[in-house]
């Protein structure tokens, strides 16, 4: 005969079957409560979200800047690093030696001819809509004024705060501003040691700092962390502490990336943690996101070298290459973080800088076809891309049968066609599934042509359509 089991086993096993099954971690004894109720990623409605997120949405194109003493080497900021990698990408701990070059390259740093007003000119000529600069990356070197690490732009020879001038010209030129920030450290002595107690306060006390002391801050960009434990980061007063200094904050994909699995059930994150640490976008590196008009995302690319920083004499992308990268995210439904690598002296090369303005002036008459849309509604293909808003679609066509372009039919009627540059009209026949749009050879453009259809009325957002 079976044994019986009571009524308070049973609830004992329901309860610890629900806990298991809402992946949620059992507290551990002592363990303080802290207030999430401001981190707007558990708790905003869709229309909040999208009012927050808004400007990020509309922007289309930022300037990201990696730089850092490692300039000072033409080589790749952090990864040219030769000492330890603790704890990171394999879960291995190493024995954390330092590099006695690349770790003291910071006593020589002196970038006495940067200009954060040149810097965001640059940008805005460039037809970008934010910035984000590196505040620390993997190698550990901070480049604010921190007082929690002595391994920053204050010790060396130069001694002001890069992010401060970078802050303040932004604002003052009304410059969207973000501060990238890498959790992963290979420097700090006690990352991830332990039980990363001490590093867990370290950086967390540095990104208050940064949302501190450094006015308005538009975007936290993070980039990893180490160590494959969830056990080892206390994420929840992480971003509790950003929304409490920082409300409308937009916040990337990575403030935990790397971190799981959770396999462990005494280590595994709540579901709270994990939505927060998902942040608001994702972030695809160095290559263009798949097309997605349900989700935010951000291609971060470099202009030069293939890699981050300063890199003399790499290759450049081309003009069409990088305005095609512009349009390809906007069309698709994300943005493009397009990075440069500025030199030992504080300056951005005179080589990226002439062809961001060429990409800047190239986008200023077609602007209205990227900024403030939306991707779609036609899926990229070889013929182009769309972008779209209220009932307005703009086509940006590289490919044409001679003077004529082809597509399956939108849900709505199209009311008139038109070229964006130059506003010549374009002739217009829909019948059965197709719609022909007829231009003179003559009269197309390099790169793309792009055709603003007016519509009898707008297509929903996230609509898609294969336009052959």
């Amino acid at each position: 005969m079976r044994n019986r089991m009571n009524l308070g086993g049973v609830v004992a096993v329901l309860l610890m079957t629900l806990v298991f099954l809402a992946g949620t971690a059992i507290p551990a004894a002592g363990a303080e409560t802290v207030d999430l109720s401001g981190v707007p990623q558990l708790k905003e409605t869709s229309k909040q979200r999208d009012e927050r997120m808004q400007w990020w949405r509309d922007a289309k194109y930022g300037m990201f800047v990696h730089w850092g003493p490692c300039s000072l080497t033409g080589k790749d900021l952090s990864w040219s690093r030769g000492g330890d990698k603790p704890w990171d990408i394999r879960g291995v701990q190493n024995t954390h030696k330092m590099d006695p070059v690349y770790d003291n390259l910071y006593k020589r740093f002196d970038p006495v001819k940067f200009n954060a007003d040149e810097f965001v000119k640059i940008a805005e000529d460039a037809g970008m809509k934010y910035m984000v600069l590196i505040c620390k990356h993997h190698d550990g070197f901070s480049m604010f004024d921190t007082k929690l690490s002595e391994y920053s732009i204050a010790h060396t020879p130069y001694k002001k705060d890069i992010i401060k001038q970078f802050a303040d010209a932004c604002h003052k030129r009304g410059m969207k501003l973000g501060l990238y920030y890498s959790t992963r450290d290979w420097y700090h002595p006690d990352y991830l040691v332990g039980d990363n107690k001490k590093y867990d306060a370290f950086y967390r006390g540095q990104v208050e700092e940064l949302l501190t002391n450094y006015g308005k801050v538009d975007v936290m960009w993070f980039d990893h962390v180490g160590g494959r434990d969830w056990g080892k980061w206390r994420f929840d007063e992480l971003f509790s502490m950003m929304y409490r200094l920082q409300p409308h904050l937009i916040v990337n994909s990575r403030a935990a990336a790397f971190c799981g699995p959770v396999s462990r059930e005494d280590r595994r994150p709540t579901p709270e943690i994990l939505k927060a640490t998902r942040g608001d976008f994702g972030t695809p590196e160095q290559s263009i996101g798949a097309m997605d008009l349900r989700n935010d995302w951000e291609s971060c690319m470099t202009l030069v070298g293939g890699i981050w920083s300063y890199c003399p004499g790499g290759r450049m992308y081309s003009f069409e290459q990088t305005a095609g990268m512009v349009v390809e995210c906007a069309a698709g439904g994300g943005n493009l973080l397009m990075n440069v690598g500025p030199m030992p002296t504080g300056q951005i090369e005179e080589r990226q800088v002439k062809l961001l303005k060429q990409v800047g002036e190239w986008i200023k008459p077609r602007s209205e076809a990227i900024y403030g849309t939306r991707g779609g509604p036609f899926v990229k293909a070889k013929w182009g891309m769309s972008t779209h808003r209220g009932d307005t679609v703009y086509l940006f066509i590289k490919q044409w049968e001679g003077d004529k372009f082809r597509f399956n039919r939108l849900p709505t009627k199209v009311l008139e066609a038109k070229k964006l540059v130059g506003g010549d009209l374009v002739a217009v026949k829909e019948s059965g599934s197709k719609t022909e749009l007829t231009l003179a050879a003559n009269k197309h453009d390099p790169v793309f042509t792009v055709i603003e259809l007016k519509l009898e009325k707008g297509t929903p957002d996230g609509f898609q359509l294969r336009a052959n």
